[in-house]
């Protein structure tokens, strides 16, 4: 018998690092039966959290998957849930979460609202088109302002968020909350919460002093559903009541269609709310058969649209969306979309054109695995057997091929090198790379020929630093690691045409010639004015790699055979840059003109020519050095903010708001990352350890003058 897919949620609880997620993790795990012995990110014990660096730093790093079952007005859901990371050094791991998830939890801090990363989680749930509910976490921390956080919201996130609780007190007051649909107030026993871990909740009638801020906040409420709805307006215009089925009926369907987000409160720690949270995963976010057909492409013509629908009858069609080196054999994570996929089956991976075997299947909790047979569309299951995939390659039916769009991931900011201690240490060094580049779509590694060391690259110091340990501990690979490096890019600043790259050799025998002219110019995929330009314009320019190349030749002066070539040395040459071998990026090339000998051209001799004219172009079109600039936000009591943005000042920060919460100011500056190394120590010295920053990258922006001729001199 196919199952209800209605009674499915794939969820994600997201947000700013230290907001709680782990936390509301692992009560959700506790209530739903997952769990009977309660975990702490603080102790290291959380369950979710199970890597060995998570448990030391207190922080999460690996998006961890589990499956719980939740019981409704009487009915009985599975809620698939992942817990993301808050640490931007790992944003590939909310990336791909949220490629394949329904709907997500964002979890803010009640003290301190929307903060720098709740930002960065929301744009890319955006992103990937899935409804979110919020959850106000840390009421009773000193300093916890709902109403405040709430605005944040509203302001900071441009969300159309809706109260459905009202929280009784606050701070040191605070006791539970005013369910805003039901009128009715739910007291806890928040300081003993602990003790029967939240289960005494007594409901009472509001009372008398929230009596008018409740039915206000209820009015809105009532209000904002109304508007997203006609036969609900219709009825509110009437002057007819909304009922308790009404509004969740109405709210369910603007969440799914983003039109509304609700926002809950507790605090997680103290077991205040959460159960009330899960009821509104249930209520709220959206089971598989209420989001959209998946799209995907033909493999053999990428222009052809296909759509699969959550059903077990259709083809079968999955994404890889994460994949975990083990010693019994890569877990492969799978979203299924569509279809079934059976133990021992063999399933097409449609990025790479090769087949794969399925040879057993997981539900997971955290590390721990439950065999099954079978998974149905609307499941996320852990799959052995599967050697190829990468994150974000397509799993489908070999007779009914399909491909789906992969995640994006932004580029490394950031490097170091790491040599082998020993020559026994060279060969698993290289083995322990290939494991990681295929787990963490973040990472890059690269051999230096000329200086014999291998480049790591990453999103920050704390994942090249977490890459390290990984080497040590787990692939048992001694390396001395050289200082971090800043990824720097190359680009040109003005255009310049009609430059020739000749390649000819006549040497006896059959001899080489490649002729071309190109113009090259500056361009960053957009219209000039910072509009992105439409999909079309771009892949029918080539832009790649933050390059684009346009064919001009008319008249069969090359043979189209070798325009490829010509293209193909353009993007190696950008590749290993020309001022400083770091990439070139934000850059046009377009191809006008050339010549061909019948004789002796071939692909080589026109690759070479493309290399030659790109080298040349470049040298005349005005040379620079880009580097990434970040985005830091730093948190500090008011006594420390001269000493902080005086040191953001020496670093060449340029500070672009200053806010204040209380009696702590928020600072938002950007500055370069090469200015950033060994930051969050200094701060904490010069304000007492009181302050604390996050950062994230933002873009590329030229080097001073002064700062790059210091960076060609090291580059030598």
């Amino acid at each position: 018998m196919a199952r209800d897919l209605t009674k499915i949620r794939n969820i994600g609880i997201a947000a700013h690092i230290d907001a709680g997620k782990t936390t509301v993790s692992e009560r959700i795990l506790f209530y739903t039966g997952k769990i009977h012995k309660m975990g702490d990110t603080h102790e290291g014990t959380a369950t979710m959290d199970f890597d060995p660096d998570e448990q030391k730093r207190g922080i999460t790093i690996n998006s961890a998957a589990t499956t719980c079952p939740w019981d409704r007005f009487g009915e009985r859901y599975t809620i698939n849930l992942i817990d993301t990371p808050g640490h931007v050094d790992f944003t590939a791991e909310v990336e791909r979460s949220m490629r394949v998830l329904d709907g997500a939890v964002a979890v803010f801090d009640g003290k301190e609202g929307v903060e720098a990363q709740s930002e960065t989680v929301w744009r890319q749930a955006t992103k990937y088109n899935v409804p979110r509910i919020c959850f106000i976490n840390k009421m009773d921390k000193m300093g916890a302002d709902f109403e405040f956080s709430f605005n944040s919201i509203l302001e900071r996130l441009g969300a159309p968020a809706v109260a459905v609780q009202y929280p009784i007190g606050q701070s040191s007051t605070y006791q539970g909350m005013v369910d805003l649909i039901r009128r009715v107030a739910v007291y806890y026993d928040v300081e003993h919460g602990d003790k029967d871990r939240g289960k005494s909740q007594i409901e009472k009638p509001v009372p008398e002093d929230l009596k008018e801020k409740v039915e206000q906040w209820r009015q809105i409420l009532v209000e904002k559903v109304a508007e997203t709805d006609d036969v609900l307006m219709e009825k509110y215009l009437n002057g007819e009541e909304l009922t308790e089925e009404d509004l969740r009926r109405g709210l369910r369907a603007a969440t799914i269609a983003f039109k509304l987000h609700p926002v809950f409160c507790g605090s997680a720690l103290k077991y205040v709310g959460v159960q009330r949270l899960i009821d509104g995963v249930i209520d709220y976010l959206p089971a598989p058969l209420d989001i959209p057909a998946i799209v995907g492409t033909d493999p053999k013509d990428e222009t052809k649209t296909i759509e699969r629908h959550p059903n077990p009858d259709e083809p079968f069609c999955g994404l890889a969306f994460k994949i975990v080196s083990d010693q019994h054999g890569d877990l492969t994570y799978v979203r299924v979309y569509s279809g079934r996929l059976e133990k021992g089956s063999r399933v097409l991976n449609a990025n790479r054109g090769k087949r794969e075997n399925v040879s057993r299947m997981f539900q997971m909790h955290a590390d721990a695995r439950n065999p099954i047979d079978v998974a149905e569309a609307g499941d996320i299951v852990a799959c052995i057997g599967v050697k190829e995939a990468l994150t974000g390659d397509t799993l489908c039916d070999e007779d009914a091929p399909i491909l789906l769009e992969r995640p994006t991931f932004p580029e490394p900011v950031i490097s170091m090198s790491v040599e082998p201690k020993t020559q026994a240490d060279k060969q698993k060094l290289g083995e322990a790379l290939t494991v990681i580049r295929r787990e963490d779509p973040t990472f890059h590694a690269n051999y230096d020929e000329e200086t014999g060391q291998t480049i790591i690259a990453g999103m920050g110091e704390l994942h090249l630093d977490i890459l390290r340990t990984r080497l040590v501990r787990d692939h048992k690979v001694e390396v001395v690691v050289g200082k971090p490096k800043v990824a720097y890019k190359e680009t040109i600043t003005k255009k310049a045409e009609y430059i020739r790259g000749k390649h000819v050799k006549q040497s006896g025998g059959r001899g080489q010639y490649g002729d071309c002219v190109i113009n090259i110019e500056p361009f960053d995929g957009t219209d000039g004015a910072g509009k992105a330009l439409d999909a079309d314009t771009l892949k029918k320019w080539g832009w790649k790699d933050g390059v684009a190349f346009e064919n001009k030749i008319f008249g069969g002066v090359i043979p189209k055979e070798y325009i490829p070539s010509i293209e193909y040395g353009v993007r190696m040459a950008a590749k290993t840059g020309v001022l400083a071998n770091y990439p070139l990026i934000n850059a046009k090339i377009t191809l006008v003109d050339g010549s061909y000998h019948q004789v002796d051209s071939s692909q080589i001799a026109f690759e070479l020519a493309g290399q030659l004219a790109f080298r040349e172009a470049c040298g005349k079109a005005g040379m620079t050095l880009l580097e990434p600039i970040m985005k830091v936000v730093v948190t500090t009591p008011e006594d420390f903010v001269g000493n902080v943005t005086g040191d953001l000042n020496r670093r060449r920060g340029m500070i672009v708001n200053s806010d204040q919460r209380g009696n702590t100011r928020l600072i938002e500056a950007e500055v370069p990352l090469s200015e950033m190394f060994g930051y969050t120590t200094e701060l904490r010295s010069m304000s007492q350890g009181r302050a604390s920053s996050v950062m994230e990258p933002l873009k590329y922006a030229p080097v001073p003058n002064n700062v790059k001729n210091q960076i060609l001199e090291e580059v030598g």
